[in-house]
Parts: structure tokens; sequence; C-alpha cells
């Protein structure tokens, strides 16, 4: 063999590195590990889904799966800020515990707002990076109510169809760039029909 034949050339080199990252996080959304035990899922879907409660308008952030979303995160691409969840969590609610004698979901939705804005105001006795925790969590419920289905949240396209998106499509006619009607949405994600059912 010539020294030739183990030459990669730069547009191969570029190519093969561009698609390894979107392989990676194509195959970790697949992933349906969750990094959370069932305890701290209960807790997560009680906090977005009074971020985003349902309304007449639509689902709540949990209905629509942004927990999942989270949760599937943290198992995969995020999982360097599980630990700073977990804690985030446990001190939620510790905060819930010791300022209305309840775990964080087992308030109602009146106390459970009271004590987010006491996060997010920085006024959370006893927790410790409240507003940064509440700034990333709720970064990351908007992403779950938002984002493609395939990543696990926006189940049934129910943030899209909340802000009217018509999903991704390839070729957009004339007739649906008209400025006089909404275009129909397809309810596919980027990566199929299958996801966000």
């Amino acid at each position: 063999m010539s020294e030739t034949d183990h030459e990669i050339s730069r547009r191969e080199l570029i190519v093969s590195s561009a698609f390894v990252p979107l392989a990676a996080l194509t195959a970790s959304a697949q992933n349906a590990e969750t990094a959370l035990t069932p305890a701290q899922i209960k807790t997560l879907a009680a906090f977005v889904e009074r971020l985003i409660p349902g309304d007449e308008l639509g689902p709540s952030a949990a209905e629509a799966g942004a927990h999942v979303y989270i949760d599937r995160a943290l198992a995969g691409p995020n999982a360097g800020e599980k630990q700073a969840f977990v804690e985030g969590l446990a001190s939620l609610d510790a905060f819930a515990k010791s300022s209305q004698d309840a775990a964080f979901a087992d308030l109602p939705p009146e106390k459970r707002d009271a004590l987010i804005a006491a996060m997010e105001r920085g006024t959370a006795a006893g927790f410790t990076n409240a507003p940064q925790f509440f700034s990333r969590l709720r970064r990351l419920t908007l992403e779950g109510m938002f984002g493609d289905p395939y990543y696990g949240g926006n189940r049934n396209f129910a943030g899209w169809d909340l802000i009217r998106y018509p999903g991704p499509r390839l070729a957009v006619s004339a007739d649906e760039q008209r400025m006089d009607k909404l275009p129909a949405p397809n309810r596919r994600s980027a990566y199929g029909p299958q996801y966000g059912r």
C-alpha cells in the first residue's frame, strides 16, 4: 500500500466530523433512560406545570411532557447538570416542607406559585442558588414545551399548536406564504411523523 492510500482528504474529514455530533445527539435523544427518580420527576412535573399551566388555549408544560424532555436531557447531553438538578429539586422540596409543611408536588397550585415566585426573587429561605436554579429550569421547560417532539417534550405538538408554528417543511408554496391566513400545521417532527404523539 502506498502512503496516499491512508490519507484522508480535508473534505472527508470535515464531512465526517460534522456528522459525529449529530449522530451522538440523535442517539441520546432516542435514549429513553431516565436520570431522575420517580419522586424527583413528580416534583419536576409539578414545577413545570406551574410555569406553563394548562388553560383553554392548551395543555400545561407537564401535560406536554416538558419534564420528560428535561429528564432525558439530564440522562444524555446535559448529564453534567444532573447533580445540580438533584440538589435543586431536594432544596425545593425542603423549602416547601419548611414553609408549607408539605412536599412541593403535594401543594395546591397557588402555594406552588408563591414558592416559585420566592425562588425567582431569591427570597426562598435556606434555598441557596434558587434564582439560578429557577432560571435554568425555566429555560429547559421552554425547550421541552416548544422544541421538536423527537426529544421527549411537546407531546402531540401542543407547544407548536399554542404558538401556531406549522412545523418544519422542506418547501413552502406561494399559497402557504400568504399573510392573510395561517399555514396549516403539518404536525410532523423533523425526524419523522412517528415522533410527538
